[in-house]
């Protein structure tokens, strides 16, 4: 089993190996609680530092104190680079706890970024206190995906954006699909970029409105179809994104 993953603010050892320490790290807070009391790790055991972002670390568990803080070993920090072509996600919002859902398998799948969209005939609409409480679940929920999936670059979550700003962000994009079923072509056999960035509207669940979709067309995005079956709202994206990794190699 692959190492376990915790985040960190800062790389920064307590005693640097490049001045002649031993590279001792202390994981504390949040992180360090769940590594000590739920993890329950032991001196000897990797583990995997990261800001998020593409900076990592392997460590070894060198000891623990109290119920939250583990002591490592940090020999160098390392950073991983962003993957070709990049992915984002525009994903329509979904009723319920399904937003969450789509976030978490999206970001278990490989997926770099997701637009939550406010698109007109989405149920669940964003708003005031309500929309900062759904936006941080989402954030939230890309965080523990990326640990659990062993990223260490987890997918940004914007704010949500309105029609005109996705149709903005697709006229930038160097391939740029939305999933409609009708009258449309395959992704299984759309011509991919292997590098730039691929952009993917996933609608909700009543479809994407005629007006929405003359607008991302005059944006430059097309519509396609994914299969015979139609998905939810919570899964297309997710299902699309395979796709998609598997297709420019990045599952490869």
């Amino acid at each position: 089993m692959t190492a376990p993953v915790f985040v960190v603010e800062t790389f920064e050892t307590v005693e640097s190996t490049a001045a002649g320490g031993d590279g001792r790290y202390v994981l504390d807070g949040p992180e360090g609680r769940h590594a000590v009391s739920v993890k329950r790790l032991h001196a000897g055991e990797d583990v995997v530092l990261t800001d998020g972002a593409g900076r990592w670390a392997d460590c070894v568990v060198m000891d623990t104190e109290g119920k939250d803080r583990l002591i490592l070993r940090m020999d160098s920090v390392q950073e991983e680079a962003p993957q070709e072509p990049r992915i984002t996600v525009v994903q329509a919002l979904p009723k319920g706890d399904r937003g969450e859902l789509a976030v978490e398998t999206m970001t278990e799948t490989g997926v770099d970024a997701i637009v939550p969209w406010s698109a007109s005939r989405c149920i669940t609409q964003w708003k005031g206190e309500r929309g900062l409480k759904a936006l941080g679940k989402w954030r939230a929920t890309a965080r523990e995906a990326g640990k659990q999936s062993r990223r260490v670059r987890f997918p940004e979550v914007a704010e949500a954006a309105s029609t005109k700003q996705v149709a903005k962000l697709l006229a930038a994009a160097d391939f740029a699909a939305v999933l409609h079923e009708e009258g449309s072509e395959p992704l299984a056999t759309a011509d991919l970029p292997t590098a730039g960035h691929i952009v993917l509207v996933v609608g909700p669940e009543g479809g994407v409105s005629p007006d929405e979709l003359a607008a991302f067309a005059d944006a430059g995005a097309k519509p396609y179809r994914l299969g015979r079956s139609v998905l939810r709202t919570s899964t297309a994206g997710t299902a699309a994104a395979a796709l998609l990794l598997g297709r420019t190699g990045r599952w490869s």
